[in-house]
């Protein structure tokens, strides 16, 4: 894996957390009673976000360190996701 796939691989994982992660705690408007005229309701009004970022990254990290030593072991390679034979071809030693 190289910098490029190893940073595109980290942000995937990153921003995937961070959309599990920004709903929990959340506290909207509505739920505090205090609707501001013309804002919709639902509105997050308590969201917590620099400390969300903060969990995000770190479980991020560990998630990454994870993933990438499975790809750089070989423990499970593009060749054992190929259920459908396609890529037959592509690696005759195998």
């Amino acid at each position: 894996m190289g910098p490029t796939s190893a940073l595109v691989l980290f942000a995937v994982i990153w921003f995937m957390t961070l959309l599990v992660i920004a709903p929990i705690r959340l506290k909207t408007q509505q739920d505090l009673g205090k609707v501001t005229p013309g804002t919709q309701s639902g509105a997050p009004e308590v969201h917590h976000l620099k400390a969300k970022l903060w969990i995000t990254t770190g479980i991020s990290v560990v998630l990454f360190v994870i993933i990438a030593g499975i790809i750089l072991s070989g423990w499970i390679t593009v060749q054992d996701l190929d259920w459908f034979n396609r890529m037959e071809d592509a690696y005759p030693d195998n």
